[in-house]
């Protein structure tokens, strides 16, 4: 009877609200619908707002919020970043109409849920915001230096002659793709608009190294020094920086090393000065001029260590203190020198300069045979003369100027040769380099009041032939000046 007499009364409220919200929607048909007081849509209070004025409203919110400043922190570090910069849109237009429909859609029962729902606080619609995740990821990655703490892993310090072991430091590195799923999840369902601090989901990265691995270190594996006499005192001071940056390195097993990035940048404000150096098959005044030496110098003490060399560019032109294909060249982001710790230990480098001599040491554990002995030996294959190259000038006619000297051109290559108890074993071609000639320039003035010299002497160039070009600049060439007592 109890059970009854419920259904009786749920029957009797329903038919009551039928009537009631027939009644309302009668008045509704009159006039513009509203949304119902109460209603929110996200943030945005839309009660009593047509649906154009809850899409303006919608709008201006947009607006304000791309101003918003989220700043993203990875530990002691963060990057700040304006809401406009993450592509942060409302996607979802049926928001407006579901607060428009909010007591006056769907059955009886949810018009009166609804009604019921107003009554006791406030009806909230979502939000739909959507982020350029791709705008996001991309700014981790270019903030990447700011955000990351690099991992410094355990290395060594000789000193003495002997190896001391030192601590290095955990790195901490942003998880880019969880963090931007947080980020996603987080304006999807909490955002205000509103300035705000997230913390970025990190990896802690441990130093690698252990002292077990680190005292394996300790024999010479390979070494090999140049000449530094005859250097200008700014080229000097490049080698100095330049070793004393790769200095100290240890490569564990695996690890790769560029030489170009350990020198760091060749610029006055990486702490490098003009000097000589090739550029185009031209010697030229050059930020960083002389590192090529340092870069060539462990490039053979390398690879009397036998490691394995991943890049390597000889010089455009020979150099001077190394023979032929023995040489590695660093030119900006397009010629390095890289190798690989291909031991089953961590290797060293040792660099420093000392009389006027240039040294590169590479230590680790010597696995090889005793009776096993390694060399390199240069061989020219061809040659091929610079010559010489007059340019006419706008100078007095028997003006002659030298702007640069001849240089051979070689093709060459390097053998590696193993002996076995002074037996050789093995003989192979380690690398082959090719080195430009380059013609010695000679400017010659061709101006003269008479057209005729002047003719002659254009003549003259266009045969290309020295002895012709000389002649015909002889007789106007100034005289040579008188002795002085």
């Amino acid at each position: 009877m109890k059970k009854l007499n419920k259904r009786i009364l749920l029957f009797a409220l329903v038919l009551m609200g039928s009537i009631l919200l027939g009644t309302t929607s009668t008045v509704w048909a009159a006039k513009e619908e509203t949304i119902e007081d109460g209603v929110y849509i996200g943030n945005v209070y839309v009660g009593g707002m047509n649906k154009e004025e809850a899409a303006e409203a919608i709008r201006a919110y947009m607006e304000d919020a791309d101003a918003a400043v989220f700043t993203f922190s990875a530990e002691e570090r963060q990057i700040e970043v304006e809401a406009s910069e993450l592509g942060i849109r409302f996607s979802d237009d049926d928001s407006v109409l579901m607060a428009l429909d909010v007591g006056r859609s769907g059955s009886i029962l949810k018009r009166y849920r609804d009604k019921k729902e107003l009554e006791k606080g406030n009806k909230i619609i979502p939000m739909s915001l959507d982020i350029d995740a791709s705008a996001l990821r991309t700014i981790f990655e270019e903030n990447a230096k700011k955000l990351n703490q690099e991992v410094i892993n355990n290395g060594l310090i000789r000193e003495k002659e002997e190896f001391r072991i030192v601590k290095g430091e955990r790195g901490i590195e942003v998880n880019i793709e969880d963090s931007v799923a947080m980020i996603e999840s987080y304006i999807r369902t909490e955002w205000d608009g509103k300035d705000v601090v997230l913390e970025l989901i990190t990896d802690v990265v441990e130093p690698i190294g252990t002292e077990e691995e680190l005292s394996r270190v300790g024999d010479l594996l390979g070494s090999f020094q140049t000449k530094l006499s005859g250097s200008a005192q700014n080229r000097f001071d490049n080698i100095e920086l330049a070793t004393s940056r790769l200095d100290g390195i240890v490569l564990y097993p695996g690890e790769e090393i560029s030489v170009g990035e350990a020198m760091g940048p060749l610029t006055a404000a990486g702490g490098y000065k003009l000097a000589g150096a090739y550029e185009n098959g031209q010697e030229v005044q050059d930020y960083g001029g002389g590192v090529c030496q340092v870069s060539t110098t462990l490039y053979n003490a390398a690879i009397l260590a036998e490691l394995e060399i991943t890049e390597r560019f000889n010089h455009s032109m020979t150099v001077a203190y190394v023979p032929l294909s023995q040489d590695a060249a660093i030119a900006g982001n397009y010629k390095d020198l890289k190798f690989v710790n291909n031991q089953d230990a961590p290797i060293y480098i040792e660099g420093y300069t000392h009389e006027k001599e240039l040294y590169f040491n590479i230590y680790g554990e010597e696995t090889r045979p005793a009776n096993r002995e390694v060399s390199f030996v240069s061989e020219m294959v061809s040659r091929q003369e610079g010559g010489v190259q007059f340019v006419g000038t706008g100078d007095p006619a028997g003006h002659m100027a030298v702007t640069q000297e001849s240089r051979t051109g070689y093709v060459s290559r390097l053998w590696k040769i193993v002996k076995i108890n002074g037996i050789e074993e093995s003989r192979e071609i380690f690398n082959k380099s090719t080195y430009r000639a380059t013609p010695k320039l000679i400017q010659v003035g061709t101006a003269s009041a008479d057209p005729n010299i002047s003719a002659a002497i254009g003549a003259a160039l266009a045969t290309g032939d020295e002895a012709t070009v000389y002649a015909a600049v002889a007789p106007y060439a100034p005289p040579a000046p008188a002795p002085t007592e």
